[in-house]
């Protein structure tokens, strides 16, 4: 059982690439999960909560300012890119508020995975992300009510409520669990990014079967739009680290944080609180961004080893 759950999570790339594609096109496989999403989400956080280590977030803690810096540009870089390609006439209002969604979204937790993987610096990465996380029941609700108020109506408390529930609560379950039961969490942090993983994988595929026909009739609009969402994110993330005076290790993480969103929790935001096409944005950029983003930390690999080469 354990080595499935490792192929999982070493796969994560792989398997949400074709589990998104036998969803488009055989969308039954999928669509049995529909009352079960928010609490693929919520195992996703407690999973995540089970592996967080206490002493990056101490370590990292002593910049105050870097962390400060970094989530500034996450919920300001991403929501007003977010808000600009919602401006596009050819989506529809649910389409649009699921791009603000997602531009509004935290950083992806399995981006820790992939700074580790580039080479970026790991304990920045999970401050970022944690700090971030832990704002969004007030900041997601907030940025999506404020961008996307003027495009559908947008209940602030009910998706702060959601957020809370699905987010907060397990994560907070599963940093405490470290401490109450450390004999059984030593066990559950082997199986944690496995499970993590394979939600993620359920909730996109959801969200894809759900939205299969308006895949083909705008899918090719969307994805176009999501892909310049997260190379600028990317691009912007890579600059502004280069404007605070960052490391390279710490340019890789800003990089990677910004271009990729916690887009799971926006298909799960979507789906609980507007109508099905809203998750079709958050569906799209979480297989899109976990693309991208192993290719950026294959490419960073061996820059630096090609560095390191260089100096030796």
């Amino acid at each position: 059982m354990q080595i499935l759950f490792q192929f999982i999570a070493g796969k994560l790339a792989l398997l949400t690439f074709f589990s998104a594609v036998i969803a488009y096109f055989y969308p039954p496989v999928f669509l049995i999960f529909k009352d079960y999403f928010l609490w693929f989400f919520a195992a996703t956080m407690f999973a995540i909560g089970l592996v967080l280590e206490p002493r990056d977030i101490r370590t990292e803690s002593r910049q105050p300012l870097r962390i400060f810096k970094g989530v500034l540009s996450q919920f300001t870089v991403m929501p007003l890119l977010a808000f600009l390609v919602a401006q596009y006439g050819g989506f529809s209002p649910a389409v649009a508020i699921g791009f603000i969604i997602v531009g509004s979204a935290p950083g992806a937790m399995a981006s820790n995975v992939i700074v580790y993987l580039a080479g970026g610096a790991v304990a920045y990465s999970v401050a970022l992300t944690s700090v971030a996380t832990l704002l969004s029941p007030l900041l997601t609700p907030l940025l999506v009510k404020w961008l996307g108020g003027a495009i559908l109506p947008v209940a602030f408390w009910p998706m702060m409520q959601t957020i809370l529930l699905t987010v907060f609560i397990p994560l907070a379950a599963g940093v405490a669990l470290q401490s109450v039961m450390p004999a059984f969490t030593r066990r559950a942090q082997r199986f944690a990014p496995g499970v993590s993983a394979l939600a993620i994988i359920i909730i996109c595929s959801y969200a894809v079967a759900a939205n299969q026909q308006r895949i083909a009739d705008m899918g090719a609009m969307i994805l176009l739009a999501v892909i310049g969402i997260n190379l600028l994110g990317y691009a912007i993330g890579w600059g502004l680290g280069r404007l605070y005076g960052f490391s390279l290790s710490h340019r890789i993480t800003l990089m990677i944080e910004l271009g990729m969103q916690n887009a799971g929790m926006g298909v799960a935001l979507a789906l609980a609180h507007f109508p099905a096409e809203a998750a079709l944005p958050g569906a799209l950029f979480a297989v899109w961004c976990i693309l991208t983003a192993a290719s950026a930390s294959s490419w960073f690999q061996y820059y630096q080893r090609r560095h390191l080469t260089a100096v030796e």
